[in-house]
């Protein structure tokens, strides 16, 4: 992966293995139970709680976060760590399912997508770029480019416009990304996450329940893209 972030196979068995992915921010075991705090905070558990039961890390929502308190809020107020007062790595996805999934509420194209919110229906667009900025004012450890989840079932042709257009999504998440670390933004990967000096990683998306065809040129094109790692969404 990088120097600050690598991947370790500890054990296998059959087809089971047993690895740790090593962070700046600590290890983290895996297979991962990674607890869903969707905005900011997983629901009835205080942060001490997490730890004591062994989590390794917890995944927070682009989408709702964007919305309310909204990311620059969040950088302001020093970064999702310091937020939610969790010390370990945070992962974030991209918001893209969250608006893929409002149907009625929005329109895809190949700039990227216009929804509006189910809060107060106000109207927002959001980009490959916008997404990773919105990633970086969080200060998520790992994040997640913007890719377009179509609903299913889906045409072979449908698909394979889904797999294309996430793709170019990707370069484009990437691009930002390093305009983020060039330009030495708080939370962006190189740079210093607010508060802390860490770093991040953005990773592409391999779309399950794609013809494998797709699939292995989803994941061919997305290691070619030089990032350290390639995300498999769940089926």
């Amino acid at each position: 992966m990088t120097e600050r972030f690598a991947f370790a196979l500890l054990r296998t068995d059959g087809g089971a293995r047993v690895g740790q992915i090593v962070t700046p921010r600590g290890l983290i075991r895996t297979p991962a139970f990674m607890p869903v705090g969707t905005a900011a905070t997983v629901k009835a558990l205080y942060t001490d709680q997490l730890e004591a039961a062994g989590t390794d890390i917890v995944l927070a929502n682009t989408y709702h976060l964007m919305l309310r308190p909204g990311a620059e809020r969040v950088a302001r107020l020093g970064g999702l760590h310091r937020f939610m007062r969790w010390k370990g790595p945070i992962i974030t996805d991209s918001g893209g399912f969250q608006v893929m999934s409002l149907a009625k509420l929005r329109t895809i194209s190949d700039t990227g997508v216009t929804f509006q919110s189910h809060i107060d229906g106000s109207t927002h667009t959001l980009t490959p770029e916008r997404a990773v900025a919105i990633q970086c004012l969080l200060g998520s450890d790992i994040q997640m480019q913007l890719d377009e989840c179509i609903a299913l079932p889906a045409t072979a042709q449908e698909t394979r416009v889904a797999v294309g257009r996430s793709l170019a999504w990707a370069e484009r998440c990437k691009a930002e990304f390093a305009r983020q670390q060039d330009q030495g933004s708080d939370a962006a990967a190189g740079g210093p996450a607010p508060g802390t000096g860490t770093e991040a990683h953005t990773y592409p998306f391999v779309v399950p329940r794609t013809p494998a065809r797709d699939r292995r040129n989803a994941a061919e094109q997305g290691t070619a893209a030089t990032t350290p790692a390639v995300t498999v969404a769940e089926a």
